[in-house]
């Protein structure tokens, strides 16, 4: 029994290898004969009578080496690792001459469609406009993936610094939500030519079409922002390999230790978004095209008429076939391998089509292309396409 008024302090330590241990035990003024001064542990989350609180002791304890182990996986890091195709190395040639040969035919034949459309007076129009613009994304798209690709599996050399990854991160996402919302652009540009085209006009003025392009432009910008910013705070642990070929937002998603619940919930919503919203109005400006066709009584008509939108029909079918394999479903069940194939697919195989599926079939197109500067002299499509039958097509 502790009788005098002032409290006293004794502190005893022990230490016993990493494990540090301070106990204080605080004397209590006017404490009954049967109070019993026992040490006893702060548990948090309990809440201590009157007593325990003046009387209890105080135990405070830290584990150094689990400390240590914390710091070590949340510190950042400067650096991933994109493993890709490293598995196999004997296939690296073949690779790298696959991959550089979509890259050369998807800059060449990108570049060719925008520079036609801007040389030629006659492609002057919303829907040209607007493919120019998809040449334009494909273009950096491809930019921004491929050559880090090609510079990895030529050099072995697997490694993106931690800042170059979340640019590249930034940009491939801005880019495939601008194909996103320019895909469903150009369905609406259908859908006024076919369905109303006594007022196309009007409603696709050039005033209308840029601010089109300009919100396109914005909203994708913003929204692969916010994921980047988003994912910039996150801490990842000590393995930094990313099993993929360039830095894709579920991939990278997978190797953090922080809690990614309120990232995931956000990047579904913003998917739903930008990837619902857009394909719905694609599929309602197609569901009013083909009931605009079925009401054309003439073959020959219906033919005319869907072979405008064939094209970017055929487009939309690739991009969002790719897009729901990889992102709409949850993380968990994610495959690489399955991701990878379609991730090569609409970031190397898509920009590389796209030219051909636009151009081989359009009369005006082709028309522009035999135009250009120097191409009639070295193209061999003058033994093909006839100079007077082109020029009559356009007139």
């Amino acid at each position: 029994m502790w009788s005098n008024e002032r409290s006293h302090t004794l502190l005893v330590q022990v230490q016993c290898g990493t494990i540090s241990l301070e106990v204080s035990f605080t004397m209590c003024t006017q404490l009954e004969d049967t109070d019993i001064l026992e040490p006893s542990l702060a548990i948090p989350g309990h809440v201590h009578n009157r007593k325990e609180r003046m009387c209890a002791p105080r135990l405070r304890y830290q584990n150094d080496q689990l400390t240590a182990m914390e710091i070590r996986n949340h510190t950042s890091i400067s650096d991933f690792r994109l493993l890709g195709f490293s598995n196999h190395p004997e296939q690296q040639p073949l690779l790298f001459g696959l991959f550089l040969g979509m890259y050369l035919v998807t800059m060449l034949g990108n570049l060719l469609i925008i520079l036609a459309i801007v040389s030629d007076q006659h492609l002057h129009t919303p829907m040209y406009f607007f493919l120019a613009n998809l040449s334009l994304i494909d273009t950096c798209l491809s930019c921004t993936i491929v050559p880090k690709v090609l510079v990895n599996t030529i050099t072995q050399h697997h490694t993106i610094t931690y800042t170059g990854c979340l640019m590249q991160m930034y940009f491939f996402i801005a880019l495939a939500l601008l194909d996103d919302f320019l895909l469903a652009v150009m369905a609406y540009d259908r859908y006024v030519a076919i369905c109303l085209p006594l007022h196309y006009t009007t409603i696709m003025c050039p005033q209308r079409c840029l601010l089109l392009v300009a919100t396109c432009w914005l909203c994708a910008h913003l929204l692969a922002f916010s994921l980047t910013l988003l994912m910039a705070q996150f801490s990842f642990c000590a393995s930094h390999s990313i099993p993929y070929f360039f830095c894709d937002l579920l991939p990278v998603l997978k190797l953090a230790c922080s809690d990614t619940q309120i990232f995931q919930v956000m990047m579904f919503a913003e998917g739903a978004l930008a990837g619902v919203v857009p394909l719905a109005c694609v599929l309602v400006s197609y569901a009013h095209i083909m009931h605009t066709i079925l009401r054309i009584s003439s073959a020959g008509g219906k033919h005319k008429v869907f072979s405008t939108c064939g094209s970017h029909l055929s487009v939309v079918t690739l991009f969002y076939g790719t897009l729901f394999l990889v992102y709409f479903r949850p993380s968990s069940s994610y495959s690489a391998d399955t991701g990878m194939v379609a991730s090569v697919i609409y970031t190397m195989v898509t920009p590389m089509l796209n030219p051909f599926i636009y151009s081989l079939r359009n009369r005006d197109m082709k028309g522009a292309l035999w135009r250009l500067p120097g191409w009639r002299r070295y193209s061999t499509l003058q033994w093909v396409l006839p100079q007077t039958g082109s020029s009559d097509s356009l007139k």
